[in-house]
């Protein structure tokens, strides 16, 4: 069985936005995917639950505390697990990622493209404006995916974040976003599927009706995950998941250990 993974990290995506995401609601109804909602950590800022959904370790823990800690983790990342383990990564993701895993700051020359197989995420593909088409983002992780072959392949598309500041996260443009990420989901997954993929997708924070978050409300903090090929039993999970459970989990579809500061894997 194949143990290689695609890890979707939907950045904003809360969890009133994922009812309305009729092909991945399609999946968990007719149980072709685990469905539930995770806690998100504090506090809901992008930098800081990169590093959560990651690494596994809580802000107080990594000190990645907000958008403005510009440097290198000194977590042991899932890329680190995996590439220590011999398998191939990669991510089409935001810059963001490359600063906290690869080189920080991120050089927009030198760092927008990456093969370098010394490095822990091995094949890149970063982008820099939150305006990237989510279309775009999704076929530079099908090209990575195609060309290089990766056992862990994260995707970060950034559309449902930017269109939550703009309009606000309970309005038509902000579903609208999400219904988007639906539809490309759609077009990929069963591909990926059928070649033995087990897909995870989650956001690591929601997002205000104010066009915020950061703070503690229910739509700041509630965010869906689906898991889509895997049998494990997910009758152990609770009402929620906490989010620094999503890491052990990566690992254990991955077949690799966690990091010795990662929980317990509950899947």
């Amino acid at each position: 069985m194949s143990n290689k993974v695609i890890f979707i990290i939907v950045d904003a995506l809360n969890f009133t936005a994922s009812k309305r995401m009729g092909y991945m609601m399609h999946l968990a109804e007719n149980k072709k995917a685990f469905f539930c909602k995770v806690k998100a950590e504090l506090p809901t800022l992008s930098r800081p639950l990169y590093e959560v959904l990651l690494t596994g370790t809580p802000c107080y823990e990594n000190n990645i505390t907000n958008n403005l800690i510009v440097r290198r983790s000194t977590e042991e990342s899932i890329f680190d697990l995996a590439k220590k383990n011999g398998l191939k990564t990669a991510a089409a993701a935001y810059y963001w990622i490359s600063e906290l895993y690869n080189s920080s700051p991120f050089n927009y020359v030198k760092d927008r493209e990456q093969k370098d197989e010394t490095k822990n995420i091995q094949y890149g593909k970063f982008y820099f404006e939150d305006t990237y088409p989510d279309s775009h983002l999704f076929l530079d992780a099908e090209v990575l995916r195609n060309e290089h072959d990766p056992d862990f392949l994260l995707i970060h598309p950034m559309g449902v974040d930017y269109a939550g500041h703009k309009f606000g996260g309970n309005s038509k443009e902000y579903y609208e976003s999400a219904l988007r990420i639906d539809f490309i989901l759609g077009m990929f997954i069963p591909t990926w599927e059928k070649l033995g993929y087990k897909i995870i997708v989650t956001a690591d924070h929601g997002m205000h009706d104010l066009g915020l978050h950061g703070g503690i409300d229910d739509s700041e903090r509630q965010v869906p995950l689906w898991i889509i090929g895997s049998k494990s039993n997910t009758e152990n999970f609770r009402k929620y998941l906490p989010q620094l459970q999503v890491a052990p989990i990566v690992c254990k579809l991955l077949g690799i250990d966690p990091s010795e500061k990662m929980e317990k894997c509950i899947l």
